[in-house]
Parts: C-alpha cells; structure tokens; sequence
C-alpha cells in the first residue's frame, strides 16, 4: 500500500465505499452491446460491499476475499489487506476459472467446486451477485486500478486489518503526560476472536516467540463523525478501565494511536503478517485460511477537538 493520502482520502472515500439504498427503478441488464463476460472484464477489481450482503447464508469464498477479478476465463482475489495491490499485479491470486451464459456467472473454484450466480447490473460500476446455491447475495463494485481507492479500503474494514500481523510492537512515544498505558509495547488482535485483544508490557527488543502476555480484554472500533480517515478504538483491559485512542492508519505496517486523556501519541509496527493463502511455501511466514467477513455496524464517536489535532499531524 502506498503511503496514504488523506486529503484524497477525504475528498472520495465516502462515495466509494459508503452503503446506500438501491433504487430499484434503475436496475437494468447489460446492454445490447455488451455480455457479461465484458461487463466483469470492463473493470480490473470489483470490491465485495460485505456490509450490503443479503441473505442468512453464505459462499465461502465471496466471504473471504475483499477484491475478485476476471480475467480471460480466470477468477483472482485479495484475501489480505496487507500488500493490497501488490500481490498479483494488484489482482491478488488465482483462485479458479469462470464462464458465463446470458446474465448468469459460473465459477469454479480450486476449493470450493462449482458455484453459480445470477448478475444483475446495478449501475455502470454496481453489481449484484445472486447465489443460486445458497441463500446469500452480494454487492459488487468495480474499479479500474488507477481509479481504486486501497487507501479507504483499509479504513472500511480496519478489524481485519490489526487482525493480520501476529503482533504489533511499540517503536515510538511522543508528547503527553506520564500513563499507565505508556509500559504496554505489544499489542496483538486475535483473529480467531473478532473482539478480543492481549497486551504486553515486556521490554521492547523481547523475542516476540517468547513474550508473556499481561493483560487480555476486548476491544472495538468506532468510526468518528466527520471523517472516514480516522477511527477511535477502545481497549477494554477489564477490571483495570478503558483506555481509548484514536487510532490512524500510517502505512500497511505502521499504526498511531494517539491516547485522548493523556495527550499522547504511539507509534506501532506489525511483525509477522499472516498470509491468507489457499497453498504454497512462503518460508517462515505463517500461512492461515482467512477469517470470513462479518457485517460491521460500527457506533459513532464525535471527536471534533481531537480531528484537528490529527490533521495538523498529518500535513506535517
């Protein structure tokens, strides 16, 4: 992922990736001209909307992958956020073949077999998938890669996000008064627990394979009014309080979290990226299936004193 551009951010992220109602008098197939097999080629990614998915069942595969492409008769996916239009010249890997027949979409997928979908054209870049395996439909939105927006994909599903380095260490403190929060230099989000967090207050230079984890507790994530390039996270350290941050995306491997009552701010690094990946040998890198999606229904923090802060921040 490139370095991030806020300002950018900030002028287009509400309309890529915002959840709306669709208007059902402007739902059309595909025209004359074109088939479906060029419809799904017009755009190099299309972003799996999770949070409009419809239906009490599931596709197992659609579940996992944040990005699908089709290209030439073959189907890839991003499964991981980290690395986001890298891997794969920025289509993610190879996960089976496809074919299509009228409005509907065959795929067959190296795990999963066969499944089949029903495509709707929503808009000019709005798609909807209809499952005729299981009852579950998607919303699919496509992109060319210069037009696609990594960057608010990030902030969309921030979770998932802390949930793929193993750990993430402290590596700076700036500014603020003296906390207890200030002896915690590990942090990790555990995937197999979409709420819940372990913290470690263990020198900084420890082996992370031998850490001692202090505390445990959970944790959420808020989005804050007025922008969609900042979140709020709380972590819940149980009978020892709250501590809450907000919390800023600096790269794909490096956090800020900056502590709203003690006026300071943290640097955090990821170590040990979880590669979601159906195969292969990546060495010591940690292979794991990924965790499926969830609909995120976040509450709403307004933080106005400290949004300034953060943007004087960012423009230094």
């Amino acid at each position: 992922m490139k370095t991030l551009k806020i300002t950018f951010i900030i002028l287009i992220s509400s309309l890529v990736f915002t959840s709306c109602v669709i208007d059902q008098s402007s739902v059309y197939n595909y025209d004359s001209g074109i088939s479906l097999d060029e419809l799904l080629q017009s755009k190099d990614l299309w972003y799996i909307d999770y949070n409009q998915t419809q239906g009490d069942d599931d596709v197992r595969f659609m579940s996992l992958a944040f990005t699908l492409s089709f290209i030439n008769g073959k189907v890839y996916a991003n499964n991981n956020l980290v690395g986001l239009g890298n891997v794969g010249n920025g289509y993610g890997d190879q996960i089976g073949y496809y074919g299509t027949d009228g409005t509907f979409l065959e795929i067959d997928h190296d795990l999963d077999g066969f499944k089949n979908f029903e495509v709707i054209q929503l808009s000019t870049n709005r798609l909807k998938f209809i499952s005729q395996n299981t009852n579950v439909s998607f919303i699919l939105i496509g992109y060319n890669t210069n037009e696609f927006d990594y960057d608010a994909v990030f902030y969309d599903n921030i979770e998932y996000f802390l949930q793929e380095y193993n750990t993430w260490y402290k590596t700076e403190t700036n500014g603020g008064v003296e906390n207890d929060f200030d002896y915690e230099n590990y942090l990790a989000f555990i995937p197999e627990n979409r709420n819940r967090f372990l913290s470690s207050q263990d020198v900084v230079g420890t082996n992370l394979d031998t850490l001692i984890w202090d505390f445990s507790g959970n944790y959420e994530v808020f989005d804050v009014q007025g922008t969609d390039t900042l979140k709020v996270i709380e972590l819940d350290y149980d009978q020892n309080g709250i501590e809450e941050f907000e919390l800023s995306i600096l790269s794909d491997g490096k956090i800020e979290l900056y502590h709203i009552a003690s006026d300071t701010t943290y640097i955090f690094e990821g170590s040990g990226q979880i590669i979601y990946k159906r195969e292969g040998n990546l060495g010591e890198t940690k292979i794991k299936t990924p965790q499926k999606r969830f609909k995120v229904n976040r509450k709403v923090k307004t933080l106005k004193k400290h949004i300034k802060k953060i943007s004087n921040r960012a423009k230094k």
